[in-house]
């Protein structure tokens, strides 16, 4: 018998299914939950289980993790008499791992406590491929004692994993990281034009900014996507766009002005009304292509 505690995870998006995946193959009992049938049948093939209902998954779980789209599918998924507070046992761990406001994960924790649930908020980075290679940057907001329990669980999930502070803090720092790569994606699709329309062979100048200053983990993910202009989704950018709000909201009511943050927020809007939300966040390269003239 294994003595790690029973999983419940709820959402087995493209995060979702590898991150689940991964738990099991770290010897984790894992049951799931998700609308999609073909996702439920991947988690079981994989060695988990399938629940029909997150009443159904979280029923006998130790910890339990969320990993939805946004706030609204958080609060669907926890609240009401067919949720997550309603059926999970006193003393459970709810870890969410989406990306939501800071306020969501504040009222979460709140309305948790009151049931007897414990509550970290843990949205990661790194992606798809980060998912799927459990490398991925895991920022928590939560007590102490809650991350310490959940550091093992974490540990088979990634590899930068960081307490930031009280509840809600996780999700600040995801915001601010989701900024950062939106306007690094967005200096990247600028940088490509810019080199193509001056005649530069484009993977020769790609490999040598990666090695400089202008190097980072954003142009090295994407360079492949860039260069073949594959826009298969790893990141979404209706969820960029969603994120993007996020951060602006989250900057106002603290008093932070994002000039550069605020001009690809609406960038990323553009791109998302032109019929390419679902579409990888690289596909910006198509934003600033349409602006130099480009037809795509």
């Amino acid at each position: 018998m294994s003595t790690l505690p029973k999983v419940a995870w709820i959402g087995l998006g493209i995060m979702g299914s590898p991150m689940s995946e991964n738990l099991v193959k770290a010897g984790y009992d894992v049951t799931g939950h998700t609308l999609e049938r073909d996702k439920l049948d991947r988690l079981a093939a994989a060695g988990g289980t399938a629940a029909t209902s997150v009443a159904e998954a979280v029923r006998d779980a130790d910890v339990i993790v969320t990993m939805v789209p946004a706030s609204p599918q958080v609060e669907a998924v926890a609240y009401g008499p067919d949720g997550i507070l309603e059926n999970a046992r006193r003393g459970a761990l709810l870890i969410d791992m989406s990306s939501i406001t800071p306020q969501t994960s504040v009222d979460l924790a709140a309305a948790a406590k009151d049931k007897g649930i414990r509550v970290l908020d843990a949205p990661v980075s790194g992606g798809e491929a980060g998912a799927i290679e459990a490398v991925l940057s895991i920022m928590v907001g939560g007590d102490q004692a809650d991350f310490d329990e959940a550091k093992p669980l974490f540990e088979a999930l990634g590899k930068t994993i960081v307490r930031c502070g009280p509840h809600g803090s996780g999700q600040t720092v995801k915001a601010a990281n989701q900024l950062i790569v939106a306007v690094n994606i967005q200096a990247c699709a600028e940088a490509v034009v810019f080199l193509e329309k001056s005649g530069v062979d484009l993977a020769a100048a790609l490999d040598v900014l990666g090695g400089g200053l202008a190097g980072s983990t954003v142009l090295a993910r994407k360079k492949d996507n860039f260069l073949n202009r594959d826009f298969q989704p790893g990141f979404r950018i209706d969820l960029h766009h969603k994120d993007m709000g996020i951060v602006t909201d989250a900057a106002r009511t603290v008093g932070a002005v994002l000039p550069v943050g605020a001009v690809v927020a609406q960038l990323v809007a553009g791109l998302r009304a032109q019929g390419d939300g679902g579409l990888d966040h690289s596909a910006l390269l198509r934003a600033v292509e349409r602006l130099s003239g480009a037809q795509v």
